[in-house]
């Protein structure tokens, strides 16, 4: 374990078991309705690639890169830094991403997109923090729910770094707190 981990929240193994089963079920969902999975870079990444081998669809991905956080706080102000490539109206769109915490961004997204009338817009998220939410905004597929901590790995980082690491683990306060 990395030593800037105070514990493993959810191991490799956990995340690998439930990812599979919601790529089934979105499977199921979406039958016959060639969705697009729209990742929001870079947190999802990991999941997303993951999530990709169990859907079992035709589906297409694409990618938008939104950033409103620094350091260990939201800004509040959603900056788009990437686009979707693909035309969306009339088709569905299953929005990818890492962590549902204050869904700031999530609600922003939703309402950006949803000018460009897409048939249906739905989230997936890897984990789902309620504690912090500030906008209404809830996934419709959450893998896990997580406590009011700060987390790391599977793709989530804290300034860049811990991005690599295959569990999720709690930050220890002193890494983030100088």
């Amino acid at each position: 374990m990395n030593s800037s981990i105070e514990r493993v929240l959810i191991s490799a193994e956990e995340i690998e078991e439930k990812v599979s089963e919601v790529g089934k079920q979105i499977s199921r969902d979406y039958e016959c309705k060639n969705p697009i999975f729209v990742g929001v870079l870079k947190g999802c990444f990991i999941f997303m690639a993951d999530l990709m081998r169990h859907v079992t669809i035709p589906c297409s991905m694409d990618f938008m890169a939104v950033s409103s956080y620094k350091g260990t706080s939201s800004t509040g102000a959603v900056k788009i830094n990437k686009d979707l490539n693909q035309d969306i109206e009339g088709r569905h769109l299953i929005l990818v991403e890492d962590i549902l915490d204050s869904g700031v961004t999530l609600n922003y997204l939703k309402h950006y997109l949803m000018v460009r009338q897409p048939a249906s817009i739905s989230i997936v998220t890897l984990m789902d923090k309620p504690a912090h939410r500030k906008a209404p905004v809830t996934a419709d597929y959450a893998c896990f729910d997580v406590p009011d901590a700060f987390v790391v790995g599977y793709g989530l980082d804290y300034n860049e770094r811990f991005r690599n690491l295959p569990y999720i683990g709690i930050l220890k306060p002193e890494v983030y707190s100088d």
